[in-house]
Protein backbone atom coordinates (compact mmCIF):
# COMPACT_ATOMS: atom_id res chain seq x y z
CA UNK A 1 0.00 0.00 0.00
CA UNK A 2 1.53 3.30 -0.98
CA UNK A 3 1.90 6.21 1.43
CA UNK A 4 -0.81 8.32 -0.28
CA UNK A 5 -3.36 5.56 0.20
CA UNK A 6 -2.37 5.14 3.84
CA UNK A 7 -2.68 8.88 4.35
CA UNK A 8 -6.09 8.89 2.68
CA UNK A 9 -7.37 6.05 4.86
CA UNK A 10 -6.05 7.79 7.96
CA UNK A 11 -7.87 10.96 6.92
CA UNK A 12 -11.16 9.13 6.40
CA UNK A 13 -10.81 7.44 9.79
CA UNK A 14 -10.08 10.79 11.47
CA UNK A 15 -13.12 12.44 9.91
CA UNK A 16 -15.39 9.54 10.87
CA UNK A 17 -14.09 9.55 14.44
CA UNK A 18 -14.53 13.31 14.73
CA UNK A 19 -18.10 13.07 13.44
CA UNK A 20 -18.98 10.41 16.00
CA UNK A 21 -17.47 12.48 18.80
CA UNK A 22 -19.24 15.67 17.71
CA UNK A 23 -22.62 14.08 16.94
CA UNK A 24 -22.45 11.16 19.31
CA UNK A 25 -25.46 8.91 19.17
CA UNK A 26 -27.76 11.83 19.80
CA UNK A 27 -29.63 12.41 23.02
CA UNK A 28 -31.40 9.48 24.60
CA UNK A 29 -35.06 10.39 24.19
CA UNK A 30 -36.29 7.23 25.93
CA UNK A 31 -38.65 8.16 28.76
CA UNK A 32 -39.30 11.68 27.47
CA UNK A 33 -42.45 13.07 25.85
CA UNK A 34 -42.28 12.73 22.07
CA UNK A 35 -42.00 16.18 20.46
CA UNK A 36 -45.15 16.99 18.52
CA UNK A 37 -45.37 17.55 14.80
CA UNK A 38 -47.86 17.95 12.01
CA UNK A 39 -46.63 16.95 8.56
CA UNK A 40 -48.17 16.27 5.17
CA UNK A 41 -48.05 13.09 3.18
CA UNK A 42 -47.15 13.26 -0.54
CA UNK A 43 -50.83 13.86 -1.42
CA UNK A 44 -51.03 16.84 0.96
CA UNK A 45 -53.02 15.19 3.77
CA UNK A 46 -51.82 16.36 7.17
CA UNK A 47 -51.18 14.04 10.10
CA UNK A 48 -50.45 15.28 13.61
CA UNK A 49 -48.63 13.00 16.00
CA UNK A 50 -50.99 14.20 18.74
CA UNK A 51 -53.93 12.71 16.81
CA UNK A 52 -52.44 9.27 17.43
CA UNK A 53 -52.38 9.57 21.23
CA UNK A 54 -53.82 6.39 22.70
CA UNK A 55 -52.02 4.23 20.13
CA UNK A 56 -48.53 2.81 20.09
CA UNK A 57 -46.66 4.64 17.34
CA UNK A 58 -43.49 3.72 15.53
CA UNK A 59 -41.77 6.73 13.96
CA UNK A 60 -39.06 5.91 11.44
CA UNK A 61 -36.80 8.70 10.20
CA UNK A 62 -35.44 7.79 6.76
CA UNK A 63 -34.26 9.28 3.49
CA UNK A 64 -34.53 8.10 -0.10
CA UNK A 65 -30.75 8.35 -0.48
CA UNK A 66 -29.94 6.36 2.70
CA UNK A 67 -28.94 2.79 1.81
CA UNK A 68 -29.44 1.36 5.35
CA UNK A 69 -32.89 2.99 5.44
CA UNK A 70 -33.88 1.30 2.21
CA UNK A 71 -32.65 -2.06 3.53
CA UNK A 72 -34.84 -1.95 6.64
CA UNK A 73 -38.07 -0.75 4.99
CA UNK A 74 -39.28 -4.25 3.97
CA UNK A 75 -38.90 -5.31 7.64
CA UNK A 76 -40.87 -2.27 8.80
CA UNK A 77 -43.61 -3.01 6.26
CA UNK A 78 -43.92 -6.56 7.65
CA UNK A 79 -44.24 -5.25 11.21
CA UNK A 80 -46.93 -2.81 10.08
CA UNK A 81 -48.87 -5.55 8.30
CA UNK A 82 -48.67 -7.88 11.30
CA UNK A 83 -49.87 -5.27 13.79
CA UNK A 84 -52.54 -3.29 11.97
CA UNK A 85 -55.70 -3.05 14.02
CA UNK A 86 -53.86 -3.55 17.32
CA UNK A 87 -54.00 0.03 18.59
CA UNK A 88 -50.91 0.68 16.48
CA UNK A 89 -49.64 3.10 13.87
CA UNK A 90 -46.38 3.50 11.99
CA UNK A 91 -45.13 6.67 10.35
CA UNK A 92 -42.21 7.01 7.98
CA UNK A 93 -40.76 10.53 8.06
CA UNK A 94 -38.94 11.13 4.79
CA UNK A 95 -36.16 13.57 5.50
CA UNK A 96 -34.50 15.79 2.91
CA UNK A 97 -35.58 13.42 0.14
CA UNK A 98 -36.75 15.60 -2.73
CA UNK A 99 -40.19 16.50 -3.95
CA UNK A 100 -43.44 14.92 -2.82
CA UNK A 101 -43.62 13.09 -6.15
CA UNK A 102 -40.10 11.69 -5.71
CA UNK A 103 -40.87 10.48 -2.18
CA UNK A 104 -44.19 8.95 -3.31
CA UNK A 105 -42.43 7.12 -6.16
CA UNK A 106 -39.74 5.81 -3.79
CA UNK A 107 -42.38 4.69 -1.28
CA UNK A 108 -44.26 2.77 -3.98
CA UNK A 109 -41.06 1.18 -5.29
CA UNK A 110 -40.02 0.14 -1.78
CA UNK A 111 -43.44 -1.30 -0.93
CA UNK A 112 -44.09 1.06 1.98
CA UNK A 113 -47.59 0.24 3.23
CA UNK A 114 -47.73 2.75 6.13
CA UNK A 115 -48.14 6.54 6.03
CA UNK A 116 -45.12 8.46 4.76
CA UNK A 117 -44.80 12.08 5.82
CA UNK A 118 -42.58 14.76 4.34
CA UNK A 119 -40.05 16.63 6.47
CA UNK A 120 -38.50 18.43 3.52
CA UNK A 121 -36.17 20.66 5.46
CA UNK A 122 -35.48 18.28 8.33
CA UNK A 123 -37.19 20.51 10.90
CA UNK A 124 -38.78 17.62 12.77
CA UNK A 125 -35.57 15.60 12.75
CA UNK A 126 -33.78 18.68 14.12
CA UNK A 127 -36.37 19.06 16.88
CA UNK A 128 -36.09 15.36 17.68
CA UNK A 129 -32.29 15.72 17.53
CA UNK A 130 -31.87 12.91 15.00
CA UNK A 131 -28.13 12.80 14.18
CA UNK A 132 -28.30 10.18 11.41
CA UNK A 133 -30.67 7.95 9.46
CA UNK A 134 -32.25 5.55 9.92
CA UNK A 135 -33.58 6.14 13.41
CA UNK A 136 -36.73 4.45 14.73
CA UNK A 137 -38.59 5.40 17.89
CA UNK A 138 -41.38 3.62 19.75
CA UNK A 139 -43.92 5.89 21.39
CA UNK A 140 -46.37 4.55 23.96
CA UNK A 141 -50.09 5.34 24.29
CA UNK A 142 -49.27 8.28 26.57
CA UNK A 143 -47.00 9.94 23.99
CA UNK A 144 -43.70 9.04 25.67
CA UNK A 145 -40.70 7.69 23.80
CA UNK A 146 -40.07 4.21 25.14
CA UNK A 147 -37.34 2.89 22.83
CA UNK A 148 -34.90 4.34 20.31
CA UNK A 149 -33.27 2.21 17.63
CA UNK A 150 -30.12 3.84 16.26
CA UNK A 151 -29.39 2.55 12.78
CA UNK A 152 -31.30 -0.25 11.13
CA UNK A 153 -33.79 -2.38 13.00
CA UNK A 154 -35.00 -5.82 11.97
CA UNK A 155 -38.47 -7.22 12.30
CA UNK A 156 -37.65 -9.46 15.27
CA UNK A 157 -36.01 -6.67 17.25
CA UNK A 158 -38.83 -4.23 16.58
CA UNK A 159 -41.57 -6.73 17.39
CA UNK A 160 -39.81 -7.74 20.62
CA UNK A 161 -39.75 -4.10 21.77
CA UNK A 162 -43.28 -3.47 20.48
CA UNK A 163 -44.97 -6.46 22.19
CA UNK A 164 -45.14 -5.09 25.76
CA UNK A 165 -46.32 -1.70 24.52
CA UNK A 166 -49.10 -3.31 22.50
CA UNK A 167 -50.06 -5.30 25.60
CA UNK A 168 -50.39 -2.05 27.57
CA UNK A 169 -52.30 -0.45 24.70
CA UNK A 170 -54.90 -3.21 24.37
CA UNK A 171 -56.61 -2.08 27.57
CA UNK A 172 -56.99 1.51 26.38
CA UNK A 173 -58.07 0.56 22.84
CA UNK A 174 -60.35 -2.30 23.80
CA UNK A 175 -58.41 -4.79 21.68
CA UNK A 176 -57.21 -8.20 22.76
Amino acid sequence: MNSWMKLGLLGVAAVATAELIVKGGGPDLAGTPAPGFTLSDPEGRKIALSSLRGKVVVVNFWATWCAPCLEEIPELAKVYTANRGKCFEMLGLAEESGSAAEVAAAARKLGINYPVLLDDEGKVSDEWKIPAYPRTLLIDVHGRVRKVFEGTVDRAGLEKALAPLLGEASASCGTA
